[in-house]
């Protein structure tokens, strides 16, 4: 084992925490200067630290656990209410980057067929756990536009899961196998109808073995362990492991219930020690997931005096961030609900720098193209929290 581990993540907690508090300081969302902390050690800048498979793992339960926290902070009354506005601006978050950007790549630009799609299907993404951890940090996620996001989000995760799926075997054998993505979108489907209630059972038999131990303190880590349990069969059944923990938490949140079944719905006295419990823990590893986007992108590789590249960035940079705005005004709702909507699907984070190594690795895309790809997704993921600060600010400035 390479001890110098220890050292490295003595680095990114401490300085995660400096800067992301310096940062929100200045009355920023403090992802921001985790983000930075991320690009500066990583090789864009010092070239410390790389970004190891322990760090990744490490990074991983950061954003599970905290989408763990959002399901059980979600108002399930809410998320009803806008379910259908969630699933229709997941739809356009997901299509419209596909329909603006393959004619101008394919017939502007020239680019064949294979990667024209699969730069629609990049900008596609939207990362999940930039955007909920942007609201949190500006006290907005109880607003209804925030349940619209965070249904949206959850929806595009699917959309992206599939968009994926279809685009590799496309890249692959240059045709859609029909039958794998019905057997897949059936799986999804199937998990999201049965783990809620299956969460809720195993959350209840906590309960039941807690009061039998006559222990609370057993609560939080067999919940934990049911969060992690969920994250794995999210991912078996071909989904986000981030869903999985959502999952578990909309299972454990004051609201929800099922209306035949209601003697399963979890305590107050459990939801709380629950709460006390993993808010340190999301407090020591959510900051890790967001100093590892900024560990993976490289911008030594960039060629910045190339201009062919400012000319594709600029092209592909503008289609990334006017399509995912344009999402937010999809529904009937205020205008500024329409911006914040809009800006809140525009990180692509994480996902983003998935899509651009697997397309670099299929040799979809070339060196150009790659850096091209991953420097707008560094430049959406920071605009985002930027822009959702600004509208929120100039908000309360008229109110």
């Amino acid at each position: 084992m390479d001890h110098s581990i220890f050292l490295y993540l003595g680095l990114i907690v401490l300085l995660a925490r400096i800067i992301g508090d310096t940062i929100s300081r200045f009355g920023y969302p403090s992802v921001i200067g985790e983000i930075l902390v991320g690009v500066i050690l990583g090789q864009s800048v010092l070239g410390l630290i790389k970004p190891s498979e322990v760090i990744k793992i490490l990074a991983e339960i950061g954003v599970v656990l905290l989408l763990f926290q959002v399901g059980m902070e979600a108002n399930i009354k809410q998320l009803r209410m806008v379910g259908i506005n969630a699933i229709i601006v997941a739809f356009a978050g997901a299509m419209f980057p596909i329909f603006l950007s393959f004619p101008i790549c394919f017939f502007f630009l020239k680019m064949d067929f294979v990667t024209s799609l699969f730069i629609g299907g990049t900008l596609a993404a939207t990362s999940i756990g930039i955007t909920v951890r942007v609201l949190k940090d500006l006290d907005r996620m109880k607003e209804n536009f925030a349940q619209v996001v965070l249904g949206a989000a959850v929806v595009d995760d699917i959309f992206g899961v599939i968009i994926l799926a279809a685009l590799a075997q496309l890249s692959q054998t240059t045709s859609f196998e029909v039958n794998n993505l019905v057997v897949l979108i059936l799986y999804l489907g199937t998990f999201f109808i049965f783990a809620p209630f299956v969460a809720q059972v195993m959350t209840k038999l906590v309960e039941i073995l807690s009061e039998k131990l006559e222990n609370l303190d057993f609560i939080p880590a067999a919940v934990i362990s049911v969060v992690f349990i969920f994250s794995f069969l999210a991912y078996k059944f071909g989904s986000p492991e981030i869903l999985g923990a959502f999952v578990v938490g909309l299972a454990m949140s004051r609201g929800f219930n099922i209306p035949w079944l209601k003697f399963l719905s979890t305590k107050k006295q459990t939801i709380e020690k629950v709460e006390h419990s993993i808010l340190p823990l999301i407090w020591l590893f959510t900051p890790i997931f967001f100093v590892f986007i900024g560990l993976q992108v490289n911008l030594k590789a960039i060629d910045f005096a190339s201009p062919e590249f400012w000319v594709l960035s600029f092209i592909i940079g503008a289609i990334a961030i006017l399509s995912k705005v344009l999402a937010g005004f999809v529904v009937n709702v205020s205008f500024r609900e329409k911006l914040m909507i809009g800006f809140s699907m525009l990180p692509r984070g994480e996902v983003g720098l998935i899509f651009a190594e697997f397309g670099r690795q299929a040799k979809i895309f070339n060196d150009l193209l790659y850096a091209v790809i991953v420097f707008v997704v560094l430049i959406t993921t920071f605009l985002s929290p930027l822009a959702l600060k600004q509208i929120n600010r100039m908000y309360y400035q008229e109110v």
